[in-house]
């Protein structure tokens, strides 16, 4: 069989205006408005008032200048309520619209990044764009509208004066153009410099004593030192921009002001009223508030930008699994299919010549054969590159293969739709999340309708009862962020009772026990073993840890077939009390019922 692929998917294009976000701007350049009439109206007041005239040839410019004062603030939080909300919204519907992207993608397409780290990544991108909403668009529509509303002013006074507005707005639109020039030239470089920052630095933190046990911690030393100096450097040249458009607004401001004062000037001298004078000069200060906010506007445009390029490069690939994109039928959804007893009827898998690649182009599985029968527990192990994981994503419907088959009970497992297929497989890999809630709901998620009990069976069958019975709040004890910290293997734990709970009848397990040490590793796997109840377990490790209790061992290594991985990289042993005959080597010991270990020849390879 050859995968077929989808037609690439429609290009992720963000928001470039949401829904209410104009109009929201439309009010904050109403506000600013009021502010720069404030300032020239007070300007004219004070210097009227100098002059000591009849104050009630003042009352209507008083009155004015209270009103700009009270619609400033009010305008404003209206325009911050509106827009904020426009824009939260807006980011709302793309998280979920992300979300629903990023499924069909998992893990194939997800690159090398962690989960998490691409998942902060994709939110803190997704983020810059919404607020970009109200840091970009709400300050450039504010500028023109308060540009053209001192221009209007100006020109029932003094026709003159208009040129001098215009060309205030004209010098703050051409420096935040430079301003955001330098930064977008100079972002990817400083996010790119940023990362490797943050992967190094994980990287001598984490693994600081292996480091030092090979003699490269000092090598990993200077290789973080050279790119935080690339970081500094990219920085630099980012904040040249940052440097010109907060250094030249000001300078826009202060110098159309002189202008101005030139422009009146001649006009003083032949009998024009100093209040108004000074009322038209001070309308280019008064412009100031809204011209320094333009450098804050272009920045978060040129972030913005970026987070929207990172965003289509991961986004627009396409899925590594057929009608990836598709949710799963209605009838294939269900409450878990385990009975009242606790066991579960797990269907027989069937996989046979199956090969696959990530890339498209380096095989990463050739030739695989895999038979497991209801209520086997087969451990896949191998050095790293042989294919375990990726047996277990064509298992999981996470990959297409290139060619074979694929059966799970009666269907043709890669003929079905992906969810369908995943509704009666539970997968636990090496780093079970712990969302920040209760216990109860981090175990809820795998089946939302399960009743106390149930979940309080899952966990001791996952061997979690005594932390149960530690908990004082019981299933109410907060997990994660501000409640309890769990232990590795308290984790891995967690992500098994996950797996108990949802009922599926299969449960495919990818490393679960890769970061735990050997007596947690064992005893987590014997938990597993005993819990299965009926379920059919493949479980992926590079360990040998728990081996002991599973129905049958597989090894892989690089090679044509599994039989040849076998026969070349493992010594093959068998229990010799259930059966009299000597193991197969031919991919058959899949099909047996005989307890058979593939031992590699000298320590257990790395994954």
């Amino acid at each position: 069989m050859t995968a077929t692929h989808p037609t690439p998917t429609t290009r992720f294009r963000p928001r470039r205006l949401v829904p209410g976000i104009v109009p929201a701007a439309i009010i904050g350049g109403l506000a600013l408005t009021s502010g720069v009439a404030l300032t020239a109206a007070s300007g004219w007041l004070i210097t009227a008032a100098s002059f000591r005239p009849q104050i009630l040839t003042l009352l209507a410019v008083i009155v004015a200048v209270r009103a700009f004062g009270i619609a400033r603030p009010v305008l404003r939080y209206v325009e911050r309520v509106r827009s904020h909300d426009a824009a939260l919204a807006a980011l709302a519907q793309d998280r979920a619209r992300v979300y629903d992207r990023l499924i069909p993608l998992t893990p194939a397409r997800l690159g090398r990044r962690g989960r998490g780290d691409l998942l902060a990544g994709v939110v803190d991108d997704l983020d810059d764009v919404a607020y970009a909403q109200v840091r970009v668009v709400v300050p450039l529509v504010a500028l023109v509208i308060t540009g053209l509303a001192a221009g209007l002013i100006d020109a029932v006074f003094l026709v003159p004066a208009v040129p001098v507005i215009a060309s205030a707005v004209v010098a703050t639109l051409v420096v935040g153009a430079l301003d955001w020039w330098i930064e977008h030239r100079t972002q990817a470089e400083v996010v790119a410099a940023r990362a490797r920052v943050s992967d190094l630095a994980a990287m001598v933190t984490r693994d600081g004593a292996e480091l030092t046990a090979i003699g490269a911690h000092e090598q990993a030393l200077t290789w973080l030192d050279e790119a935080q100096d690339r970081l500094a450097r990219a920085v630099r040249a980012q904040s040249w921009g940052r440097a010109l458009g907060v250094g030249f607004m000001p300078l826009v401001a202060v110098g159309h002001a002189v202008w101005m004062a030139f422009v009146v000037e001649p006009w003083v001298l032949v009998g024009f009223k100093t209040p108004l004078a000074a009322l038209l000069v001070l309308t280019p200060i008064a412009l100031g508030e809204v011209i320094g906010g333009i450098p804050d506007a272009v920045g978060a445009l040129a972030r913005a930008q970026g987070a929207s390029a990172r965003l289509s490069r991961v986004l627009e690939q396409e899925p590594a699994v057929a009608r990836a994109d598709v949710p799963p039928s209605p009838e294939a959804i269900g409450e878990g299919r385990v009975s009242s007893d606790g066991d579960a009827t797990a269907p027989p898998i069937e996989a046979r010549s199956v090969s696959a690649s990530w890339d498209g182009t380096r095989p990463a599985l050739t030739g695989a054969d895999l038979d497991v029968a209801p209520g086997d527990v087969v451990g896949i192990v191998g050095p790293n590159g042989s294919g375990k994981s990726t047996l277990l994503a064509v298992l999981a419907r996470y990959l297409d293969p290139t060619s074979g088959t694929y059966r799970l009970g009666e269907f043709d497992a890669l003929a079905e739709v992906p969810a369908d297929v995943r509704t009666h497989l539970a997968i636990v890999d090496d780093e079970v999340h712990v969302f920040a809630s209760t216990l109860r709901e981090n175990l809820r998620l795998a089946r939302p309708g399960a009743s106390d009990d149930d979940i309080v069976r899952a966990l001791r069958l996952a061997g979690l009862g005594p932390l149960l019975d530690a908990f004082p709040a019981g299933l109410d004890e907060r997990l994660g962020t501000g409640g309890r910290g769990v232990s590795g293997g308290e984790r891995t734990r967690l992500g098994i009772a996950r797996a108990i709970l949802s009922g599926r009848p299969v449960m495919l397990l990818d490393e679960p026990v890769a970061h735990l040490d050997h007596p947690t590793a064992v005893a987590v796997l014997r938990d597993l073993v005993e819990a299965a109840h009926g379920r059919s377990v493949v479980l992926v490790t590079h360990r040998p840890e728990g081996l002991d209790d599973a129905t049958r061992v597989i090894g892989l290594a690089p090679g044509p077939t599994i039989g040849a991985r076998l026969e070349h990289t493992a010594h093959v042993t068998c229990d010799e009390r259930s059966v009299p005959n000597p193991c197969p080597v031919d991919g058959s010991a899949a099909r047996s019922s005989v307890n058979c270990a593939a031992t590699p020849p000298g320590p257990s390879p790395a994954r």
